[in-house]
């Protein structure tokens, strides 16, 4: 299929609309077998359960193009898995796994001239959401939902390269224990908002949010997971029930015992250790991993040897080896390249 007229190499991170997306509606008990539509916009009553009480999941993923040639999306059924468990916190109705990972399909292929080229830097972000799409005003879960996909291409998250951000220990909490925040929902990202906009004036790039029990467990940024090298090369990631449960980091976890041969343990991570790493980077679909050179803690400076001009060592050897996986030029895992024809 013919490329869309794009230039790929100066796209930015932003809304594209593209040519199809993907609706299926729930109602009187079950979803619909959903289509493929070219109109981008959604008509919803005034009263609609999304908008009263802010009852929406989503996900992120992308497609890209392998160096072979091939339109891959990355390991999709944990994303329907996820999403599941979003929703059945949201007391929302499961969208079933398997035609979660059809429907990403559909949408792709139908899509595909706006897939970037090898490359390019750039790639198809696809955004699964699920919301409440009946007058609800009542405090109460909607009865009827509507299941879209969109996607959108987009540029390289770090424009002219990547430089180690500056992060701040936020005095917001992001998620409370026994809370919502290991789910993927619309409002845990509202939350955060005030928060990044905030560490932004002070000069910050992102803020570390901490433990709401205690403030003294690193648990993540608004949106994307750490990972800490230590200076003896392990790799290692906080545990926390009130994180996202992020593929991104898992995959950097597998990558780095099986393909790195390194040692990586998902475990609390007190924020007096932090000064003691080597390497700190954030993971998530945007960016891969985004290195950190310091974290700033009310005037206090933590900075990690690996320094403010480019990723350190372990870090930079887990992004390339996972980059190298998703375009096809390492060989990936049993099922982690969902292949669209």
């Amino acid at each position: 299929m013919e490329k869309k007229n794009i230039d790929w190499s100066n796209l930015g991170f932003g809304y594209v609309q593209t040519d199809k997306r993907f609706v299926a509606n729930f109602k009187d008990g079950a979803w619909d077998e959903g289509t493929l539509t070219e109109d981008p916009n959604i008509v919803l009553n005034e009263c609609a359960g999304v908008l009263q009480y802010a009852q929406t999941v989503f996900e992120g993923m992308k497609a890209y193009t392998t160096e072979d040639g091939r339109i891959i999306t990355f390991r999709p059924d944990l994303n329907a898995a996820r999403m599941a468990d979003s929703a059945r916190r949201l007391e929302m109705p499961v969208y079933p796994e398997d035609k979660f990972v059809e429907a990403i399909v559909k949408t792709v292929k139908a899509n595909e001239a706006y897939v970037p080229p090898y490359g390019s830097g750039a790639t198809l972000y696809v955004r699964p959401y699920m919301f409440g799409s009946n007058p609800v005003i009542g405090v109460k879960p909607a009865d009827e939902y509507q299941f879209r996909i969109l996607t959108t291409p987009v540029g390289p998250y770090f424009k002219g390269g990547v430089k180690p951000l500056t992060i701040k220990i936020s005095d917001f909490d992001r998620a409370a224990p026994h809370g919502t925040g290991h789910i993927k929902a619309g409002l845990n990202y509202a939350m955060s908002l005030h928060a990044i906009v905030t560490a932004h004036q002070e000069g910050y790039d992102e803020n570390m949010y901490l433990d709401a029990a205690t403030r003294t467990k690193v648990e993540e940024t608004g949106g994307a997971n750490f990972i800490f090298v230590t200076k003896d090369n392990k790799v290692v990631t906080p545990k926390s029930s009130s994180i996202l449960p992020s593929i991104t980091r898992r995959s950097l976890m597998y990558v780095a015992k099986e393909y790195l041969g390194l040692e990586a343990e998902e475990r609390e991570i007190h924020l007096d250790e932090v000064k003691d790493f080597a390497e700190c980077g954030l993971c998530g679909t945007a960016a891969v991993i985004s290195p950190v050179g310091k974290i700033v803690d009310h005037g206090k400076e933590i900075c990690f040897p690996s320094g403010m001009e480019k990723m350190g060592p372990v870090t930079q050897k887990l992004y390339d080896t996972l980059t190298g996986i998703q375009m096809g030029r390492i060989e990936a895992p049993e099922g982690w390249l969902k292949v669209i024809e």
